[in-house]
């Protein structure tokens, strides 16, 4: 049996043996259930991503009351952090204990709007890095408002304008052949890029997928970000993939050493990869998800067709990929209109002959020496 990191499986006092997940700083969890069964699956991967494990702060109890310790230790302990998703609650602790760190000691009820816009005037040069601080910052100030630790938001009004950019590069044709070419069927890295792709999914949802979620030739996954229970038909490519590794973990992706990628290892993994394909900087994980958009988008998906694998909320973000590819299809049959001189399809089905441009010929008086 492959033993699971964090899976305790003491004997009580009547002899029957109990499983606990266990990590430190994380309240102890029991695990239904025998290893390997659908609910102690289910629960072991809920307690590994922290859906069902809230945090226990430690020093808590020591932040002066009505101190910015105070405020950040009362914000992670709310429903508000813990409704957040596992990268964001990541991305958030570090913002708010890098700030509690430095201002800790400080009264919250000093912290004014002009102590604010100096914090985001440091930070500058960096403007998604002020945008994201802002964010979390107003996060904690709304928590600490409801607890009474101060009446009013320091951050209300205050804005960050963090430049228009496309996010992550989306990978090109040319890029997935490249990384098929030098990544084999077999490989770690080649299921890795074959989850990513023919999945759509993020990279916290893959690096927990593991045999357990395919069944009736479908992937299931319930999304860690949005909570969407989604069915993704198994495309052969896929297929193929998996069929080329023995089921010895109960994740498909595992490090060198056999134990489950932290969503930070698994990216900085990725990209060696990718550079060992000999690719260029700024391709990752995100980007395939993105290339499946794309690839559904110009094979004629709608919005709500590609929503129903990638698992979007919105559809604005997916409108892009389809507007795209309906700007590149419309422009390239407008291209073919005045190669071939025909207008393509006018309704019916048939395609329709322009008509010769008209010539106007210059009047009788004009003609000869020109008078």
């Amino acid at each position: 049996m492959v033993k699971l990191p964090y899976v305790h499986s003491p004997r009580d006092r009547h002899g029957k043996q109990r499983h606990y997940f266990r990590k430190a700083g994380v309240k102890r969890v029991p695990l239904p259930g025998l290893p390997g069964s659908t609910e102690f699956n289910r629960a072991y991967e809920a307690a590994l991503a922290g859906e069902t494990t809230p945090r226990i702060e430690i020093g808590t109890s020591r932040s002066k009351p009505g101190s910015v310790a105070a405020a950040v230790a009362t914000y992670y302990q709310s429903i508000s952090f813990g409704s957040l998703g596992p990268s964001t609650k990541q991305v958030r602790r570090r913002i708010l204990d890098r700030f509690r760190d430095e201002w800790g000691e400080n009264r919250l009820d000093t912290l004014r709007p002009q102590r604010v816009e100096q914090f985001l005037a440091d930070k500058i040069a960096a403007p998604h890095a002020a945008k994201h601080f802002l964010n979390a910052l107003r996060a904690m100030m709304s928590v600490a408002i409801a607890a009474g630790l101060r009446p009013n938001d320091p951050t209300a009004g205050i804005k960050v304008k963090a430049p228009k950019s496309s996010g992550f590069r989306t990978w090109t044709e040319d890029d997935i052949a490249q990384f098929e070419a030098r990544h084999a069927v077999g490989t770690r890295a080649r299921l890795a890029f074959g989850l990513l792709l023919y999945t759509g999914q993020r990279r916290g949802d893959v690096i927990r997928m593991g045999r357990q979620h395919v069944r009736d030739g479908a992937v299931t996954v319930r999304q860690q970000k949005t909570g969407a229970a989604l069915e993704i038909p198994l495309h052969p490519a896929l297929a193929e993939i998996l069929a080329a590794h023995p089921a010895a973990h109960l994740t498909f992706l595992t490090t060198a050493a056999g134990k489950p990628f932290s969503a930070q290892g698994f990216t900085a993994w990725f990209r060696a990869m990718a550079r060992e394909a000999g690719l260029p900087p700024g391709l990752s994980a995100h980007g395939l998800r993105k290339a499946m958009c794309r690839r559904l988008a110009e094979s004629g998906c709608s919005a709500n067709q590609i929503a129903s694998i990638s698992g979007h909320l919105s559809l604005r973000e997916v409108s892009r990929y389809t507007a795209a590819a309906d700007q590149k299809r419309m422009a390239r049959d407008a291209m073919k209109t005045i190669a071939t001189g025909t207008k393509g399809d006018d309704g019916t089905g048939l395609s329709v002959k322009l008509a010769a441009p008209t010539v106007k010929r210059p009047p009788k008086y004009l003609k000869g020496n020109g008078k």
